[in-house]
């Protein structure tokens, strides 16, 4: 598919900073507040916030509303995501495709916000998977320096930049309403290796994906082409949610992907480093590797079961754990099995 790709923001212009999904200002204004400081800080851009941005239990036509407003307002140049969800898929029904094709403008999100992301690869338009600004930008003591720099490319400089890994990494942090919250990270620990598989080749190509619970979703409410070959030659995009699903489910989903063509149809497939905790449940260090493990097993397995000429990498960290690249989503990555290194194009 040829996506057009927004044009970046300038220092001083304008981010519309909405909740397409869950309203979590409404819940922890301080959080909210100081990421907007740190948006403002490290971009030069002027948050602006909508009717729903702390508005808890906006109807889907409320939140659409504003989401059309925004892709519509030539004086706003970006649209991020306060944060995900789950029922985004019901505010899609009501976005209007005209307000996003003469004036294009990146949006950045991830999780719940794949749906979104989902109708602008659909209509033409690229965006960015990654990026919260109550989980990646307001917690915490500061910033990620990988989360900075890939925010900023996005946003404003459009550069190639290496994924890395930025060896630690935290599945939650303290409690949004916990004072520590912000000022410090949570419970980080030393990552391992990614794991490459596949031919030792190297594939350019443009995204598609997210998170994999929501692209389940989305081809059962038949929101992608009838027709695979869209992603002939791309790369697929993979991660799965806090909500902590197991290998073999991830696998069934994988297979369902399979199944409907999708895989036969890239030439690589990147699967996030997954959590394995959340606020009610941190099994020991064993126990989450373990898991970990069993996730990159089942989706090296399944991908090669339909597509062994793709070349799979696990483990780099786009998905639900901290720190957090932001990716291109319908924008260009390059994965070198040769060189067993990964490369985004920001452009």
């Amino acid at each position: 598919m040829e996506l057009l790709s927004p044009r970046k923001a300038r220092p001083g212009d304008q981010v519309a900073v909405l909740s397409p999904s869950f309203a979590a200002p409404a819940v922890a204004p301080a959080v909210h507040e100081q990421a907007l400081e740190r948006l403002g800080r490290l971009t030069g851009l002027v948050p602006v916030e909508y009717p729903t941005t702390r508005k808890l239990d906006a109807t889907p036509r409320e939140r659409a509303d504003d989401l059309n407003a925004a892709f519509g307002d030539p004086g706003i140049r970006a649209v991020m995501a306060v944060i995900g969800g789950e029922d985004q898929i019901t505010v899609v029904p009501h976005l209007d495709p005209s307000t996003i094709g003469q004036d294009p403008k990146p949006f950045l999100g991830y999780s719940d916000n794949t749906n979104l992301l989902n109708w602008l690869w659909t209509h033409g338009v690229a965006g960015f998977y990654g990026g919260s600004t109550q989980v990646h930008l307001g917690p915490g003591p500061a910033v990620d320096p990988v989360h900075e720099r890939s925010l900023r490319a996005a946003l404003l400089t459009g550069e190639r930049l290496e994924l890395t890994e930025p060896g630690e990494s935290e599945d939650i942090g303290h409690d949004w309403n916990d004072p520590r919250a912000l000022t410090e990270h949570g419970e980080r620990e030393p990552t391992e290796p990614w794991t490459w598989a596949g031919p030792a080749r190297s594939v350019t190509g443009h995204t598609w994906g997210g998170c994999i619970e929501v692209v389940q979703w989305l081809l059962t409410a038949g929101r992608f082409p009838d027709d695979p070959a869209v992603l002939e030659g791309g790369v697929l995009l993979l991660e799965s949610s806090e909500e902590l699903i197991p290998a073999r489910e991830f696998g069934w989903i994988v297979r369902s992907l399979g199944e409907r063509g999708l895989l036969d149809a890239v030439d690589a497939v990147v699967v996030a480093r997954p959590p394995t905790s959340d606020f009610v449940t941190r099994p020991p260090a064993a126990e989450r590797r373990a898991m970990r493990d069993a996730q990159r097993d089942t989706a090296i397995t399944m991908v090669h079961r339909y597509n062994p000429d793709a070349v799979v990498v696990v483990g780099p960290p786009f998905g639900h754990t901290r720190p957090q690249w932001i990716v291109p989503y319908g924008g260009f990555m390059t994965v070198d099995g040769e060189a067993q290194r990964l490369f985004a194009d920001y452009s």
